[in-house]
């Protein structure tokens, strides 16, 4: 519920008469507009000193005095260390992603279910021909893919242990990556503001005092001054921007990450839950199904020689196949909830939702920088033409 749709209380009856009347309709097309879902307003995140603490406003401002705008190789250089920490992360998580496989796990887990599904079903496939043989070959049989199955299932078991370890030792790193990436975020935003801060001083003093300076002597020299300097300038501005591209980069590597983790614990999670509920349930379910073989066989050798016989071992066969069913239907029921998964994945589909939407948006506000640039571009030179009448 929004909070324009909680009602609002009051200790004044005259108030309370006033409020308006819930409007009470048949027709369920009929919605509302109190009921329709606002948007909400995405106010935009502005780059000041104010995401700073104070010592590192003090930080920025001591190091924006030491920046000489006229220093080409300054301005080529400026902030390129953080720009190469933030690739150098992206290309250890996309290392990450490339080494680990997790269809192994899958392979195992449905290596694990085929082992299970295989137990009694040889027995099965005989028909009428199972009839005539002998009881004690039965459960010979059963014994021997008792044994089969359990040293396979072991084996996966162990497998399944070792991606266990791997997963958590990978959602442990990505937290290092993501406090890796927060330092990444802190000092690009750092040297923008320093950027900016001292790109506004210069265009406020060196610069306007050049362009009085060409404006009141109208020489050739004095204009090119100026000129010169607005272009270090505009260069100066153009590598802020490109810093200001790679923090977007590593603001969208903050989710991304996560995401990658939230994969690998749901992963663990699940092989967990088979280790513990899974395996253990449906050894003991193989385990009951020796012992029920073993009493029916002792039922039939009892019972052979009368009517009564044939009666009991078909009571039994009923009384084997409810069991089987039952033990079929607890060994195939999910350990995991459908609603659960779907909650998992609509949180997934919403995080991918989220950062294309930030991909998208810094996609505009470069080509709304494009466009900016331009016309700051256009403008200079109208003014610097100017000069020259």
């Amino acid at each position: 519920m929004s909070d324009n749709m909680i009602p609002e209380l009051t200790l004044d009856p005259a108030a309370a008469a006033a409020q308006e009347v819930p409007s009470l309709t048949l027709d369920p097309a009929a919605t509302p507009a109190a009921l329709e879902p606002e948007k909400p307003e995405v106010k935009p995140v502005q780059l000041d000193d104010s995401m700073l603490s104070e010592a590192e406003k003090k930080a920025v401002e001591e190091f924006s005095k030491k920046i000489d705008v006229m220093d080409s190789n300054l301005i080529l250089q400026y902030g390129a260390a953080a720009q190469k920490n933030v690739a150098g992360f992206s290309e250890s998580a996309l290392a990450s992603v490339r080494t680990k496989d997790l269809g192994e796990v899958g392979k195992s887990l449905s290596e694990l279910v085929v082992e299970l599904k295989g137990f009694g079903e040889e027995e099965g496939k005989k028909g009428l021909f199972g009839k005539f043989k002998k009881p004690g070959s039965r459960l010979e049989v059963m014994k021997a893919q008792y044994s089969k199955v359990e040293n396979n299932v072991d084996k996966i078991v162990r497998e399944l242990e070792q991606h266990q370890v791997t997963l958590m030792k990978d959602v442990a790193m990505f937290d290092q990556m993501y406090e890796m990436n927060l330092k990444y975020y802190k000092e690009l935003t750092m040297y923008i503001l320093a950027g900016k801060k001292k790109l506004a001083s210069v265009r406020e003093n060196e610069l306007a005092a050049l362009r009085a300076k060409a404006q009141e002597t109208g020489t050739q020299e004095d204009a090119q001054r100026y000129n010169d300097l607005e272009q270090m300038c505009e260069r100066f501005e153009k590598k802020l921007h490109d810093l200001e591209l790679t923090r977007m980069i590593s603001i969208q590597m903050g989710p991304q990450t996560r995401l990658l983790q939230n994969n690998d614990t749901l992963m663990v999670e699940k092989i967990q839950s088979s280790l513990v509920n899974t395996i253990p349930l449906w050894k003991s379910q193989m385990v009951l199904a020796l012992g029920m073989e073993h009493g029916r066989q002792a039922t039939a050798a009892q019972s052979a020689v009368t009517e009564m016989t044939n009666e009991l071992l078909k009571k039994n066969a009923d009384m084997l196949k409810m069991g089987t069913i039952q033990t079929a239907k607890e060994a195939e029921r999910s350990v995991v909830s459908i609603e659960t998964l779907q909650h998992t994945n609509q949180q997934l589909i919403s995080t991918l939702d989220e950062v294309l939407n930030i991909q998208r948006e810094g996609a505009q506000k470069r080509k709304e920088a494009e466009v900016e640039l331009g016309r700051i571009e256009g403008e200079l030179r109208a003014k610097l033409m100017e000069v020259h009448k």
